[in-house]
């Protein structure tokens, strides 16, 4: 690969921020163009070293080197990394080497702080006895997406890690923003916080089901053999604080899911891809997720618009 660095720089309408999208290693790029405790919140997922076929980097090397590797290019993370900040590191393995993630982790232990772990659950299976008369579930369910292993030995692999790393393990979370609704609504009151009003949300804990959208055609809706759906870096997001958000970094960018997380929540972004393929199709993925949040903003605005034209016309003394 050249030695020249192409960067590209995605305005967010409105919002006064970026998307900066730069086609070149991490470690040099980070080192280059972040400055020290300036990124509030990191979600990346790197090569596996499971011999993922990408189509430039080695995903084949020996397991020493890769795991030397990431503590170099996560040294760079946490030089970057705000005192306050989240590092969300997603991981999977296979299941002839279900120890990777963990290493990893051991890895990442001695600069960071594992503050919680996280399970990307891409697929599950429910049985209605095993919940019994259950709001909602009427017969077995069965939903989302896995890829099958034929084998006598291991079963489907039907969820990753994500690891959530920072500097002292005390970051404040907002963990209501991911929340769910209470199934039982009398626990709306039972668990309420003193002083506070009651709301029907609760920490949504630390299984996440996020399946990964419906494709027809692998080669232009997916063209990545190894990465999340964008829903994922919105939720991690999400739960860091978005008041508390005002730069996300992603070293691995790919297809750019968390680039496009962030174009949707109106949040500043860095992100480095060393593949060009992938980093042209990142920045077209970017550009029409700005182009869909601006006219849902605009489709607000006049929604509004709208609405302050009818309560004006409303008389004052109405009962309606």
């Amino acid at each position: 690969m050249s030695s020249s660095i192409t960067t590209k720089i995605i305005d967010i309408h409105d919002q006064g921020g970026a998307i900066v999208m730069h086609n070149c290693d991490c470690i040099r790029g980070i080192a280059d163009h972040v400055a020290s405790g300036s990124v509030d919140v990191v979600v990346t997922s790197p090569p596996y070293n499971l011999g993922i076929e990408y189509r430039t980097y080695d995903d084949r090397i020996e397991r020493g080197e890769y795991l030397e590797w990431t503590r170099k290019w996560a040294s760079e993370v946490a030089r970057a990394l705000s005192p306050a900040g989240s590092f969300f590191l997603n991981i999977g393995s296979r299941p002839r080497d279900p120890w990777g993630p963990f290493q990893v982790a051991t890895e990442l232990g001695e600069i960071f702080v594992l503050q919680n772990v996280i399970h990307w659950i891409k697929s599950i299976a429910i049985s209605q006895d095993d919940v019994g008369d259950y709001p909602g579930i009427e017969g077995d369910v069965a939903v989302g997406h896995y890829k099958p292993i034929n084998s006598k030995r291991f079963i489907n692999d039907c969820h990753e890690y994500i690891f959530h790393f920072t500097h002292k393990g005390n970051v404040r979370l907002d963990r209501l923003a991911v929340g769910v609704p209470y199934q039982d609504k009398s626990n709306i009151d039972r668990w309420a916080r003193e002083g506070r009003e009651p709301v029907d949300l609760r920490c949504r804990g630390n299984t996440w089901f996020i399946p990964y959208e419906t494709i027809t055609r692998r080669s232009s809706d997916r063209p990545h053999p190894a990465t999340f759906p964008s829903k994922l870096p919105e939720m991690c997001i999400r739960l860091h604080g978005l008041d508390r958000c005002n730069l996300v970094m992603d070293p691995f960018s790919g297809l750019g899911n968390t680039a496009v997380a962030c174009a949707r929540l109106g949040i500043p972004f860095i992100g480095y891809e060393i593949d060009e393929f992938y980093f042209a199709e990142s920045i077209e993925r970017v550009a029409q997720a700005l182009d869909e949040s601006a006219k849902d903003s605009a489709g607000d605005a006049q929604n509004a618009r709208q609405l302050g034209l009818f309560e004006q016309d409303v008389p004052s003394n109405s009962n309606l």
